[in-house]
């Protein structure tokens, strides 16, 4: 009997150590299965996360910030305590005691599992195993990557100090609402510093792991309180923080950018605009989009400011006065739906995802509650209560109608808006105390344009706008849009001529021309309409005589024309044909602003660039604009009275006395001619341009230091009407934006290159005068060494040439018309913009 129940219990336990030697062998054949083709976790002592790339202006203030994983790295060293505790005791309280995995854990998960009849399935992943899961495996619920997940956390233990573990979970765990790594979630939820959390708020951020995409602060308030008071209890009970601190954290409540309790990070820095979104465009395009959203790069920005802000005005305020002019109101084409008229809760709510831009400095979103009598009732984004808008608000404009016509002209707000309507406001002050007035309603103009200004010597740009509103219409008319230059290209036609022999006093004939093209006869007229025979080359860039440089371009030739836009970077490639002297080919602003450079710097080359630098997420420089060398920066010294000696290689692509002469003969422009509205303090010179119909009108102008231009159209080309002109649109905006540029970065005359010597001659008809001369036709012209002006000969181009023109006569202008500019001055432009005969696409005035 009992050698029988020895033999019995025996073979129990045979059979017990069989299994479990079994099981072992099964476990151990699992592990080694999925052990062989593990990816390798050596990867991870050498981890550079996305990390964000963010763009700084030249005081080193942060103006933006790109990243498709919103995430900032923190070193662990400069981790606070307080937000290690808490996500250890959240997550992982044996975090510093277990070798990768949490056995105790495991069981109590199980156990649990089972009693709740897998209703709570917990999670028993330790912070190693959560790291192997986010950087080398799936989130895939599965066996096969738990056990996977368990060698590799074994594995990384033996590789990796435990903090360099923290350092790495803490710095790549989601955390919601797009933010990457605990920095990041610090910064989108309290908009604060690791450093500056409280307990309760490390506590929050340590609740998000379970369920980022669920824990929202707004939606799922109760839900996070809940988890972060568990959090806040677990740490007491770790002995982090004392009980009086837990419970004072506990009573808080659950306070977030998300509630209003904190001003969003975003709404620290400037709103996106035209500039650095340009500057994404490019550098995207330069280092790839992996490397720009997620490289962590530092990008210094070209951008001054204060200048940006005055183009942003400047461009806006000519574009508006161009919109009321007109008279037609459009509105936002926006409506609340009627049942969120209910109440003010909801139509705020409504107001707020309206999508209405926010970026233009004065205004305000609003919708219209009532349009009875003489006001309209209106609630106004940011504004308590109700705002009024009275009827002589509205008396400049005429509604469009559905079907395409125009209304009668308001006498009352209910004639342009009604109930529902979504609009745009600004508050009118008092010009003597600033007082509040009125509202008044505001629209985006339909016109559009771009402007931006650059350095002439280094190509640094200052500023740039591409358009009213970047969150009305992201697209950048400055880079992007290709329009027709008009007239403003004939400075290369010119360039091309005097680089070619020619003399600012060369005479060419000013008479009638036709060409046979494969579209019919092309007869180019000059602006006015008028001939005006044989006509200095001087008088025809500043009168901007169509007929004189179609002459010019043919007797250059349109191949050497073409050379000289290709080498300056206006057109890649040009085609020769006789309109495109004219200015009919496309071209964008950035092309023709860089151009203008390099008239005003002595014809040297620039490369427009909106980035001084850009660093990596090491600091290391990867990208420098200025590449001019220091030749004795690398002593040890400079005796005394020495300076740093900077030594610039730039290509010469034009010779400096015809750049000069250039610049000069543009000096007449704003001096006598298209572009008599500039009126500033140091000399300048430039070129208008107003293109067939004025579908685009354009202006560019430099000083000694500073070049800016503009140029302003409708999207869809059409004409902007009779009195558009370079000289009205476009001027008052360069000015206004050159007042303040002349203020902060001066101006000189434009320096005269040696080689050459002056000579007095006849504005009016080219011939020499004493050196004594003087009288409004005497202008001082500069002529090479070495060369005899010819006088008495002229230019035709090979035309014919008419009999009995009359001379562009001394103290004679072109006939034209009065016209009041956008800014309200009264000026004289030249009547009748040229019709097919003269190129329906080509560049007129």
């Amino acid at each position: 009997m009992f050698r029988f129940i020895g033999s019995f219990i025996g073979a129990i336990f045979t059979a017990i150590t069989l299994g479990i030697l079994f099981g072992a062998l099964v476990i151990g054949a699992v592990f080694w299965m999925y052990s062989r083709d593990l990816p390798s976790h050596e990867s991870l002592a050498q981890y550079t996360p996305p990390t964000i790339s963010r763009v700084y202006n030249g005081e080193g203030r942060m103006m933006d910030e790109f990243a498709h994983e919103r995430r900032i790295f923190v070193p662990i060293e400069e981790i606070p305590d307080l937000v290690k505790d808490a996500f250890i005791s959240a997550e992982d309280k044996n975090f510093y005691t277990h070798h990768g995995y949490d056995a105790r854990g495991i069981i109590a998960a199980a156990v649990e599992a089972v009693r709740s009849r897998g209703q709570n399935v917990r999670g028993a992943s330790t912070i190693t195993q959560q790291v192997m899961k986010n950087f080398l495996l799936s989130s895939d619920r599965t066996g096969e990557r738990k056990i996977k997940e368990l060698i590799l956390a074994t594995r990384i233990e033996d590789t990796l100090p435990k903090d360099k573990i923290l350092e790495l979970y803490l710095n790549e765990i989601f955390l919601g609402q797009n933010s990457y790594g605990v920095a990041a979630a610090a910064q989108t939820y309290f908009n604060k510093s690791l450093a500056d959390l409280s307990p309760a708020e490390a506590a929050m951020l340590a609740a998000m792991p379970q369920a980022p995409g669920r824990y929202h602060p707004v939606t799922a308030k109760e839900r996070v309180t809940e988890r972060r008071n568990y959090v806040l209890r677990e740490m007491e009970d770790n002995g982090y923080i004392d009980q009086p601190t837990m419970e004072a954290s506990i009573a808080e409540p659950l306070r977030s950018v998300q509630n209003g309790d904190y001003e969003p990070f975003r709404e620290t820095l400037p709103p996106r605009d035209y500039f650095t979104d340009e500057i994404r465009r490019q550098l995207s395009g330069t280092f790839g989009e992996e490397q720009f959203f997620g490289g962590g790069l530092s990008i210094r920005a070209t951008v001054d400011p204060d200048l940006q802000t005055e183009a942003a005005e400047a461009l806006r305020a000519g574009l508006e006065r161009f919109d009321r002019n007109q008279g037609v109101w459009r509105g936002t084409g926006k409506t609340v739906p009627a049942e969120d008229m209910a109440s003010e809760e909801q139509w705020r709510a409504a107001l707020g995802a309206s999508g209405l831009p926010r970026d233009i400095p004065g205004w305000k979103p609003a919708v219209v509650l009532a349009a009875d009598g003489d006001t309209a009732t209106l609630g106004i984004e940011g504004e308590e209560g109700t705002g009024t808008l009275p009827a002589n608000d509205v008396t400049w404009a005429r509604k469009r109608n559905a079907d395409g016509t125009l209304g009668r002209k308001a006498q009352v707000p209910g004639d342009l808006v009604a109930t529902g309507d979504l609009v745009m406001v600004r508050a009118v002050t008092s010009d003597s105390d600033g007082s509040f007035v009125r509202w008044s309603l505001r629209q985006v103009p339909e016109v559009q344009g771009g402007f931006m200004a650059m350095d002439v010597n280094t190509g640094r740009v200052l500023a740039m706008q591409g358009g009213f509103s970047y969150q009305d219409s992201v697209f950048n008319r400055a880079t992007q849009a290709q329009r027709q230059p008009g007239s403003a290209f004939k400075p290369f036609v010119y360039a091309a001529a005097l680089d070619s022999g020619y003399t600012p006093a060369t005479i060419v004939v000013d008479a009638p021309i036709e060409v046979q093209t494969p579209q019919g006869l092309w007869t180019p007229k000059n602006a006015s309409n008028r001939f005006y025979g044989p006509t200095p080359l001087r008088t025809g860039i500043e009168q901007s005589r169509n007929l004189m440089t179609v002459r010019l371009a043919q007797e250059v030739g349109m191949d050497v024309v073409a050379g000289y836009a290709e080498r300056f970077g206006v057109y890649s490639p040009m085609s020769t044909f006789l309109a495109n002297s004219l200015g009919a080919q496309e071209t964008t602003l950035l092309k023709m602003v860089s151009a203008y450079a390099m008239f005003a710097n002595g014809g040297q080359r620039v490369e427009p660039t909106l980035v001084d630098r850009v660093q990596d997420r090491f600091g290391r420089t990867i990208y420098r604009h200025d590449q001019r060398n220091c030749e004795n920066c690398t002593l040890p010294t400079l005796g005394a009275g020495q300076e740093p000696r900077i030594v610039a290689d730039h290509e010469q692509v034009m010779d400096p006395i015809t750049a000069y002469q250039l610049t000069s003969m543009m000096e007449g422009v704003v001096q006598r001619g298209s572009a008599t509205g500039v009126n500033l303090p140091v000399p300048v010179a430039g070129k208008t341009g107003t293109t067939n119909d004025a579908k685009d009108v354009w202006f560019i102008g430099y000083s000694s230091n500073i070049v800016a231009g503009c140029y302003i159209g409708f999207d869809q080309p059409r004409t902007l009407g009779a009195s558009a002109y370079g000289g009205t649109l476009c001027v008052p905006v360069f000015q206004s934006f050159m007042e303040q540029a002349v203020k902060e970065y001066g101006g000189s005359a434009f320096k005269v290159p040696p080689g050459g010597y002056f000579l007095k001659i006849d504005r009016f008809t080219g011939a020499r005068l004493p050196q004594d001369a003087s009288g409004p036709n005497v202008i001082a012209e500069y002529f090479r060494d070495g060369v005899e002006p010819m006088f008495g000969a002229f230019v035709d181009g090979g035309f014919a040439v008419g009999e009995n023109l009359p001379l562009f006569a001394r103290g004679e202008t072109d006939q034209g018309q009065e016209v009041t500019t956008s800014s309200g001055e009264v000026r004289v432009i030249p009547k009748n913009n040229a019709a097919f005969g003269t190129l329906s696409s080509g560049g007129l005035y």
